[in-house]
């Protein structure tokens, strides 16, 4: 009996992450969306900045759902889930103004681009396109996550309140895609 058995790959692991990635960048512009919304009346300094995030996050969608259609593949079933958390998400923190609108975007970033560098490392020898389409939108998030992170201060009530919160949502919504 052979004791030192390949490990199991499994063969449908990149798709399953594409749709989880697709739903999650419809969560993101949800987020971006709704906090431009509120922006506007209540951190007018941010509108710029948002609408270009809210840009890259509809790239990213598109690169996944691309992706998706290649592979012949239907989006997740938690994307609408994605959409509405993301959207209640955007007004509340936009409504807050910018300290909590920063806070919520290292939050997500953080989640997310922990979530990327692991699917990276899992998908770099069995499907080369997924690694593709997830490698290209990295350097946009890592942007956002830099950008935010370089306006806030990490004793700031918003952020300490924000970040758990924040951080177990988005883990928590990866984790239900994934398993879906």
């Amino acid at each position: 009996m052979n004791t030192c058995a390949a490990p199991l790959i499994d063969p449908n692991l990149g798709n399953r992450m594409i749709k989880v990635d697709h739903a999650g960048e419809h969560g993101a512009i949800c987020i971006y969306s709704g906090q431009l919304f509120m922006a506007r009346l209540f951190a007018p300094s941010m509108v710029g900045e948002l609408r270009e995030f809210l840009s890259h996050e509809r790239r990213h969608r598109a690169v996944f759902q691309a992706e998706l259609q290649r592979r012949g593949y239907r989006r997740c079933r938690s994307y609408w889930l994605c959409g509405l958390g993301g959207l209640v998400l955007g007004l509340l923190t936009g409504g807050c103004g910018r300290k909590a609108i920063v806070a919520t975007t290292v939050a997500v970033e953080s989640v997310v681009l922990k979530h990327l560098a692991h699917q990276l490392h899992a998908l770099r020898d069995i499907d080369p396109l997924a690694v593709a389409a997830i490698a290209s939108i990295v350097e946009e998030e890592q942007h956002h996550h830099d950008h935010s992170a370089a306006q806030i201060d990490v004793q700031d009530p918003w952020f300490r309140a924000l970040t758990p919160v924040v951080t177990a949502w988005t883990e928590a919504v990866i984790w239900m895609g994934m398993r879906s």
